[in-house]
């Protein structure tokens, strides 16, 4: 009879500790919005994908999809659960600015992921050595709903260049850089980009810096972007540091997920946070202590939870009410 009891206690204490979708408020699967591939989006949220997959328990999709601005409204439509974002897409998705028409609610703040830089990038052949170079010509900004296709216009506005802009898959649009449809693309996303690794075995690379003066133009105009810089040696054609403007990233869920599902949520990225690491270098920015990146989107209390528990503090702005 003590050896029953005590196995009876052993179980009750295992079900209690073990992550999984045994919780009767946990859903069945998760699905994850990421982009399209040849992006570090896509490498990324596969590989998040898998971690969650066997730390949760329960089936996590990836899901391609054209970017930030479609994950948010995948996110507030429930056609996904989770997603990964620009917070420059979510600032003006949160405050129903820009093109959104309304406000776009429902996200909340999990993880931060890394910086998001913008690399204007040429062929090398092709001479093109400054932004102001491509006025008039043939630009591709990747999918239309992913950062670039909602900031490159911007940027380029701002910078006084008007170019033909063409939308599309990197792994489309690297195609058509080398067919010669593009003069060039800009890839935006973490360093290294798949899309760009891949290019540059078939053709040297240019990439352009922004000089000082247009990236103050550039802020000025879009406050949200900041300067970014990827080191020498990230790409076999860059020898030396290219400078450039970038946004940081988060992943996000929908509020009414369970706060217990969203704590071990975290917990399993930050703990298998080098597993990551070995599917894209970015995520060597997807450390605890990036959480300060964001300055306006609430967390999930799940994440509230598991950051305090580690003695990080959000800002009670930050702390959802409901």
């Amino acid at each position: 009879m003590l050896l029953l009891v005590r196995f009876l206690a052993t179980v009750v204490c295992l079900a209690l500790i073990v992550p999984g979708n045994a919780a009767s408020n946990w859903p069945q699967t998760l699905t994850l919005g990421t982009a399209s591939p040849g992006g570090v989006y896509y490498v990324y949220g596969e590989a998040v994908a898998k971690i969650l997959t066997e730390k949760l328990g329960m089936p996590v999709h990836p899901l391609p999809t054209q970017g930030p601005v479609h994950n948010v409204k995948l996110i507030e439509s429930g056609g996904a659960q989770l997603g990964l974002v620009t917070m420059g897409v979510a600032l003006e998705a949160w405050n129903g600015t820009g093109e959104w028409g309304k406000s776009f609610r429902t996200m909340r703040a999990l993880f931060p992921m890394y910086d998001t830089s913008f690399q204007f990038t040429v062929l090398r052949r092709s001479g093109i050595s400054s932004v102001a170079m491509l006025d008039k010509l043939d630009v591709g900004a990747g999918p239309r709903a992913g950062t670039g296709g909602v900031y490159v216009p911007r940027i380029l506005m701002a910078l006084g260049v008007s170019a033909r802009i063409g939308y599309g898959s990197y792994d489309a649009v690297i195609g058509d850089l080398l067919s010669g449809r593009y003069n060039a693309v800009v890839m935006v996303g973490g360093a290294p980009f798949p899309a760009a690794k891949e290019l540059e075995k078939k053709e040297p690379l240019h990439f352009i810096s922004l000089s000082e003066s247009e990236i103050d133009l550039v802020r000025k105009a879009i406050p949200e972007l900041s300067l970014s810089k990827i080191p020498a040696g990230t790409y076999a054609s860059l020898d030396k540091d290219y400078t450039t403007i970038g946004v940081y990233n988060f992943a996000i869920g929908r509020s009414d997920l369970p706060e217990d599902l969203v704590y071990n949520l975290v917990k399993a990225v930050h703990d298998n946070q080098s597993r990551l690491v070995s599917a894209t270098d970015s995520a060597r920015e997807t450390v605890p202590e990036n959480v300060l990146k964001d300055t306006f989107l609430p967390f999930h209390p799940g994440a509230v939870r598991y950051y305090r528990e580690i003695g990080i503090k959000i800002p009670e702005s930050l702390v959802p009410t409901n």
